[in-house]
């Protein structure tokens, strides 16, 4: 029996179901859907069209564009043609994407549209290597250059070369195997260049076999997809499509997600916590913008579904009196939310970075279960996750079928399975003995304990790790998850090392900012005049006291400074995930941070 691939994964899909719908994109306004029979006839033409392009068996193609169908489409394409696939942030300045290009020996670079392609010939002459450029869409010259090719050029070339190279197609898919490699995926760099990951078709497989096995679908499935393919959560989630025989619908953009989930509808979205931490946000400054009366019905509904909650946790019964006051509290309250969300989620995941408790409880309560797994790139990318009849709010679930997870001495955990990336980074030798061991085990970098029950918790990065003057550890992900919490502050960095005490970097929500100005009748339209207005700074200040008291003494926020400016991906704050870049960050604001010291 042949090896399983993601190639012939897909294959058997098409073949499996043929006319059964597979895709979903909006164009011109209005959805449109591809079964898996004609999503395969693309993924041909893409696939031959690269063969006529000279790739060769284990070349690299680079794939620059935002989450769309044709990414999916192309990266098929390339894993049938027995290529390697190599994803690359839409974010990337030009010379991000040259040493992308170059350090993976791409050949081929395909681009979402000319702003993208503008970036790529920027950099063209540092990339010797590449010999070819395809541009999705927005790209229609009278006269292209020799070296650029519109995507439905790439698609005739594959249709017009069709007879003659079909039998090159079949075998390439034929003789990929599990231990070849099917894409190096390049971290997103919180902490200097990316390095390039080389992960397997057998880690992929692995790693889906082990998913399905932990929360099954049912075939037809819808899921809304948003999050960006180049990193490997996303990428996750798109093979789910094939894998289980789910509906893909792409949204047509971060801006958008909140319309799509309506038209959708979707069962279950792939998510990172910031994004369930701006929907929490929102509503709370919904109620808190509501009349009196709204406020009281709003917190009895929240009462009684933490109830609700709390019980289900335990796996007691609901006593009749309380599922007949929450049926009436998701009537008056939470079934606008599930409305927001499409109106029939069977539940939501998070993953990328911690979620805070409070907020999962909240959604829990709201009756949305958000199952929070945890993983990394080098482990294509799940090791553990919370099932939906099994799940322990604060923690990131049990270890996948087939995953194996100790704690070292040090705290870190280390894992090991067929979905780890034994292979290492890419040309880096050094790099991957200091995380991979020849047993298999991986070191994440993360701290973290295990439960009786089996249950990881995540305490905290191990490098993030603050160690105060005083010799006292401060895991700061866990202060500054309390931070945002209040829906008035966007972001926060907890910082301390080698200091008597710790501080924090806080940013805020504008909306929310703006709103209290108006309340409070602050006249400043400059932000940097307004995040220093005694009022904003009081309002800020009682977060502060509010979030201390729960922490010990030597983790208390001592002083907190509020920048003018939120954390952008643009201003180099934020990776494409949306987490914070600590070192960019701190070396942003280091006169900040030295003036809290003084």
């Amino acid at each position: 029996m042949a090896q399983e691939t993601l190639a012939r994964m897909f294959w058997s899909r098409v073949e499996e179901s043929s006319s059964r719908p597979a895709q979903q994109f909006k164009r011109d306004g209005r959805w449109h859907t591809l079964t898996w029979r004609q999503a395969g006839d693309i993924v041909e033409e893409l696939a031959l069209g690269l063969l006529a392009l000279g790739r060769q068996k284990g070349d690299a193609v680079a794939l620059l564009s935002a989450s769309r169908v044709e990414w999916v489409h192309a990266d098929m394409a390339i894993l049938s043609a027995g290529c390697i696939t190599v994803p690359i942030y839409p974010s990337y300045p030009p010379e991000l994407i040259a040493y992308v290009v170059n350090d993976s020996q791409a050949r081929t670079l395909i681009v979402e549209d000319s702003g993208q392609l503008a970036k790529a010939l920027e950099a063209r002459s540092k990339m010797e290597r590449l010999e070819q450029i395809v541009v999705i869409s927005g790209y229609e010259p009278a006269q292209p250059p020799e070296t650029v090719l519109t995507w439905e050029m790439l698609r005739r070339l594959g249709r017009d070369r069709r007879e003659a190279l079909k039998s090159t197609l079949a075998e390439r898919v034929d003789s990929t195997t599990a231990d070849d490699v099917a894409t190096i995926v390049y971290t997103s760099g919180t902490t200097g260049p990316p390095k390039g990951v080389v992960q397997t078709h057998g880690n992929h497989v692995a790693a889906l076999t082990a998913g399905a096995k932990t929360t099954p679908t049912r075939a037809e499935w819808t899921h809304l997809l948003f999050l960006p393919l180049a990193h490997s959560f996303a990428r996750f989630e798109s093979f789910l499509g094939p894998h289980q025989g789910l509906v893909t619908a792409f949204a047509e953009n971060l801006d958008k997600v909140g319309d799509n989930l309506k038209e959708v509808q979707p069962h279950f979205i792939c998510s990172v916590p910031r994004v369930y931490e701006k929907v929490y946000a929102k509503i709370l400054a919904g109620v808190e913008a509501g009349s009196p009366i709204k406020k009281r019905i709003f917190h009895w509904a929240v009462d009684v579904g933490t109830k609700v909650s709390h019980l289900q946790q335990q796996g007691q019964p609901i006593p009749s009196s309380v599922a007949v006051q929450h049926r009436l509290a998701h009537k008056l309250v939470f079934s606008k939310l599930h409305a927001a969300l499409g109106g029939r989620l069977e539940w939501a995941v998070s993953g990328g970075a911690p979620l805070s408790r409070d907020i999962a409880e909240f959604f829990h309560a709201a009756g949305i279960l958000i199952l929070e797994g945890y993983g990394l790139t080098e482990t294509c990318p799940v090791l553990t996750f919370n099932r939906p009849g099994r799940f322990k709010f604060g923690s990131v679930g049990q270890a996948l079928p087939g995953v194996e997870l100790k704690i070292a001495p040090d705290g870190e955990i280390l894992a090991r399975g067929g979905n780890v990336a034994t292979r290492g980074y890419f040309k880096q030798p050094e790099a991957s003995r200091e995380v991979f061991e020849p047993e298999g085990w991986f070191h994440t970098g993360d701290i973290g304990r295990i439960d009786d029950d089996g249950f990881l918790f995540i305490t905290d990065r191990k490098k993030d790790l603050i160690v105060t003057a005083g010799g006292m550890n401060i895991a700061p992900q866990n202060i500054e998850n309390l931070l945002k919490a209040d829906p008035f502050l966007s972001q926060a960095m907890v910082y301390g090392d080698r200091r008597p005490y710790p501080v924090a970097l806080i940013t805020l929500n504008p909306d929310e900012l703006k709103k209290f100005a108006q309340e409070q009748g602050i006249i400043a339209s400059d932000p940097a005049v307004l995040v220093k207005h005694p009022k904003v700074v009081e309002r800020v200040e009682r977060t502060v006291e509010e979030k201390n008291s729960k922490l010990q003494s030597y983790a208390k926020i001592k002083k907190f400074r509020v920048l003018p400016d939120d954390f952008t991906q643009d201003g180099g704050e934020l990776t494409p995930t949306l987490k914070v870049k600590r070192k960019v960050v701190i070396q942003k604001y280091s006169r900040e941070l030295e003036d809290l010291y003084r």
